[in-house]
């Protein structure tokens, strides 16, 4: 499933990312699944639980994608 997230300001953390799309109940959720290797940015796996992600980007987990995009 697809989902599109407004970034607010230039970047969100991924771990932010993953808790405020509600695809992770909470920060630690987010925490595991980055470090298990189960998140990806633009087709790679990206293990950065501060990862810096801008608009334009796709994130996916879980079998859903994000597209961030300006607000």
């Amino acid at each position: 499933m697809n989902h599109t997230f407004a970034v607010r300001g230039e970047y969100i953390q991924l771990d932010q990312l993953l808790k405020a799309t509600g695809l992770c109940e909470s920060g630690g959720a987010a925490h595991a699944a980055i470090t298990e290797g189960l998140v990806k940015v633009d087709a790679a796996v990206d293990t950065r639980k501060r990862a810096k992600v801008r608009p334009g980007q796709l994130v996916e987990f879980a079998g859903e994608t994000v597209t961030l995009v300006a607000e």
